[in-house]
């Protein structure tokens, strides 16, 4: 049997002890209440009309034996837990309580030894050691299952970088595509991990600028002038035809007088053969005159023409300019247009066959061969009149 000290009904008049019985399943047992059931009982004194024989007598009589056959421990667990609860409340002189980690720890700590401490808090809710207890239980198995060494090995930051760099330079490939790739290489991965590491476009992905201009370069040539004073005070122009995804010079001539047919005549020189690409960039010169712009229609190209005062706009052939300009001509003296045209075909076959270029990933426009140490020594051949060398492998 169980015996359980409870709160008396409203229309109770007799004694607020309530005696119940009930059977269990295993041998019954004499419970006796805790000391919250029996304050929570002597909190209806005021409003129940007992005798004062009641209050004064046979109440404190009843709790002072019942607390006589309580178990010490539950007793002191009960007295540490309202001691604390004391300590706190002294301890933060706000209206607000503010508890730090290591009282919610000891909290914790007592509700797993002693749930009924549940009953005696006064100062904070029990709903919130239950929640503090919920937080500390899923922190301690998030420590616990932590990442190990179990499980899969790990891949090298390499490899990760190598999957990132193969997703966001191609675009269409998926993890099975990739994952291809990494085999062919001699990287034997699972297509799971090519497809965790590698990176998800929140759109459809697209090629890059550099892409696209990659892909329609080899399309577009670009013509300039550029003026060059001689010996005697005469200024030569020097008409230029750029390939652009070689940076070959297809053809040039130069002239004291340039005019509209002359400028036209040299684009069929430049393209004789139905050779000639799709579009052509040039500026707003006035020599690009109407026989100009009819020979080039002829050539079936299309010209397209940077804003007025914007070189920039048309930046492979000034650059190829500047480089003539810094490398060749500054350093020379030329005399007239056929000292020009020896010095400018000397400059041209050195560009083509000799000098790097960063566009180029540091190759020719007409690619050198790689020659290995074992080839011989090193020699330098002269290019420019010595401005320039060339150096390879002699056996």
């Amino acid at each position: 049997m169980i015996f359980r000290l409870g709160n008396p009904r409203p229309d109770y008049t007799g004694t607020p002890i309530d005696y119940e019985y009930k059977r269990n399943k295993g041998a019954g047992g004499l419970c006796l209440p805790k000391t919250s059931y029996i304050l929570t009982s002597l909190t209806f004194l005021p409003r129940l009309s007992y005798g004062p024989c009641m209050r004064t007598i046979t109440l404190p009589v009843l709790c002072t034996l019942l607390g006589l056959l309580r178990s010490r421990t539950l007793l002191h667990l009960e007295i540490l837990a309202l001691r604390q609860q004391l300590a706190m409340v002294n301890q933060t002189p706000r209206k607000r309580l503010r508890f730090h980690w290591g009282q919610r720890l000891f909290w914790i700590c007592l509700y797993r030894l002693w749930p009924g401490c549940l009953q005696t808090l006064w100062v904070f809710k029990p709903d919130t050691l239950v929640r503090w207890h919920r937080k500390g239980f899923r922190l301690y198995w998030t420590w616990k299952s932590r990442c190990r060494r179990g499980g899969r090995p790990p891949i090298s930051p390499e490899l990760r970088k190598l999957i990132r760099t193969m997703s966001r330079d191609n675009v269409g490939w998926g993890a099975p595509r990739i994952h291809g790739e990494l085999q062919l290489l001699g990287i034997h991965v699972s297509q799971a991990t090519v497809a965790k590491y590698m990176v998800h476009h929140p759109k459809p992905p697209s090629q890059t600028w550099r892409n696209f201009l990659n892909n329609h370069v080899e399309h577009l040539v670009s013509i300039d002038f550029f003026t060059v004073p001689t010996a005697t005070f005469q200024v030569l122009y020097v008409f230029l035809v750029l390939r652009h995804d070689r940076r070959e010079v297809v053809h040039f001539n130069v002239t004291e007088h340039p005019t509209a047919q002359w400028t036209a005549q040299q684009m069929v020189e430049a393209f004789p053969w139905d050779a000639a690409p799709r579009y052509l960039l040039r500026d707003r010169d006035k020599i690009f005159g109407s026989i100009f712009r009819h020979r080039v229609h002829t050539l079936n190209m299309r010209e397209v023409l940077i804003a007025p005062r914007s070189p920039w706009q048309n930046p492979y052939v000034e650059r190829l300019i500047g480089s003539i300009r810094r490398e060749c001509l500054d350093h020379v003296i030329v005399f007239n247009e056929r000292h020009l045209k020896k010095l400018l075909r000397a400059y041209f076959s050195y560009y083509h066959t000799a000098r790097t270029h960063l566009a180029l990933d540091k190759q020719c426009p007409e690619p050198r061969s790689v020659e290995l140490p074992d080839q011989g020594t090193v020699i330098a051949l002269p290019h420019v009149g010595g401005l320039h060398h060339e150096y390879r492998r002699a056996a």
